[in-house]
């Protein structure tokens, strides 16, 4: 087991000599960044990697992720986890999957510890500092480490087919360039979306970027006044425009908010809309408070508990539910709560069972990149090469992490995508810098 690094200095300092060459830049020192210069490093002792970081400090999106803990990984994580090619994911997932990640992190001095309700692995810890730590002194103790303060201006490519980047704090070349500049989610990380220009520069598409993970706006607000409640459901996604065709069904936890619903099950159909929104489309959000059942299910339910229990209050169809919330389906469905079952209307119980399994959620907009916690779009995976992460259209440029067209959902899937895609494009690097010498 390697001996965990000392706690990382982050060093900022320029070169002596401004113009350097490298065997490989990597532009970027956040997750995906970092496993691509420590499996690198690891792969090929003694190659000159420059990992540039355009902030004083690296790691920030780690820092903030999962309430400032860091959800590393999932248990299980699969390609049907991810939005995107997922022949492409299954082919990095299957290099290095949940359970390499896990005995990585181990192996740098971050045990991990499994949280069963989601199958969330966080360090045991529960400090993202931890993680972040972790990373930059293995990173260094290979001889990759960040170099900070380093803000990329151009990235061009020379008539040898090796790369000019010309950063605030010199110019550097090497014959190969990593782009692990991440999206436009958290922008005060430095994520600003520069790193799409550098490979539309390069010759690459970039699909329309918009975010995700994000929690949405309502208006009207269906749900207003019941801020803070939380509880489990199910949100349908479906496309009038397509007959009413399910683009999504998502079980988990929502939260209500002043604004409109957060929580897992809000940010992970998100992106729906936000994809739809950029293509000037509209999609259908139906909340219901019965997750993994069909209406004609619950409707049947409801109907066997009449028949058997015609004196009971209407209320105990909606058992187990805060107070707050039950009122509130009554209201809408405009049944009294001390009115009894077999009383009952078949009008008023079909009211009360789409309020119940398919109240609307008219979403006027997410709350934006700032409040996002990845951006769904970006370099199509369909121009790279998913053995080495390197670009089709130009030899020597590879893309990890966030940058491409590829999100998870909730659950730690994004920073697996991270590990995965550095360790392809980390072992690809090393073997480009042991061919070239």
């Amino acid at each position: 087991m390697t001996t965990p690094a000392p706690a990382p200095r982050f060093p900022s300092t320029a070169p002596a000599d401004p113009s350097m060459s490298f065997d490989a830049i990597v532009i970027g020192a956040g997750a995906a960044g970092l496993m691509t210069a420590i499996i690198a490093g690891r792969e090929r002792p003694g190659i000159r990697l420059a990992l540039l970081e355009s902030q004083p400090r690296c790691g920030t999106k780690i820092l903030v992720s999962g309430g400032g803990r860091c959800n590393v990984t999932n248990r299980v994580v699969r390609p049907t986890d991810f939005n995107g090619d997922r022949n492409f994911v299954a082919k990095a997932l299957g290099r290095f999957g949940a359970e390499r990640a896990a005995a990585f992190f181990e192996e740098i001095g971050v045990p991990l510890k499994h949280e069963a309700e989601f199958d969330k692995l966080f360090p045991v810890s529960d400090d993202a500092h931890t993680v972040r730590d972790a990373l930059v002194g293995e990173s260094e103790r290979v001889g990759c480490g960040p170099r900070t303060s380093y803000r990329v201006r151009s990235v061009v490519r020379e008539a040898d087919g090796g790369f000019v980047v010309t950063t605030s704090l010199g110019v550097l070349r090497a014959p190969r360039v990593v782009l692990a500049t991440g999206g436009r989610s958290i922008p005060l990380s430095g994520s600003d979306g520069f790193g799409w220009e550098i490979a539309k520069s390069l010759g690459h598409s970039v699909t329309p970027t918009v975010p995700a993970l994000v929690p949405l706006v309502l208006d009207p607000h269906p749900l207003a006044g019941l801020d803070g409640i939380a509880f489990p459901c199910e949100i349908r996604v479906t496309d009038p425009a397509a007959g009413g065709r399910l683009v999504a069904r998502v079980t988990g936890p929502v939260l209500v908010t002043h604004f409109g619903i957060s929580g897992p099950a809000a940010l992970d159909v998100s992106r729906h809309w936000a994809v739809a929104a950029e293509a000037g489309r509209q999609l259908e959000f139906r909340l219901s408070f019965a997750p993994g059942k069909e209406q004609q299910a619950v409707e049947a339910q409801w109907l066997a508990e009449s028949l058997t229990g015609g004196s009971r209050p209407v209320v105990s169809l909606l058992a187990g539910f805060p107070r707050r919330i039950i009122e509130r389906l009554l209201s809408a469905s405009g049944v009294k709560a001390d009115q009894r079952l077999g009383e009952l209307s078949r009008e008023a119980r079909i009211r009360l069972l789409l309020a119940f399994t398919s109240t609307l959620l008219p979403v006027k907009e997410s709350r934006g990149f700032n409040f996002a916690e990845v951006t769904a779009g970006g370099v199509p995976v369909s121009e790279v090469d998913a053995r080495t992460m390197e670009s089709k259209l130009c030899p020597g440029l590879h893309f990890v992490g966030e940058i491409l067209d590829v999100e998870g959902r909730l659950g730690g899937f994004n920073f697996q995508w991270a590990w995965s895609t550095g360790f392809v494009c980390g072992q690809a690097v090393a073997v480009g810098a042991k061919n070239r010498r």
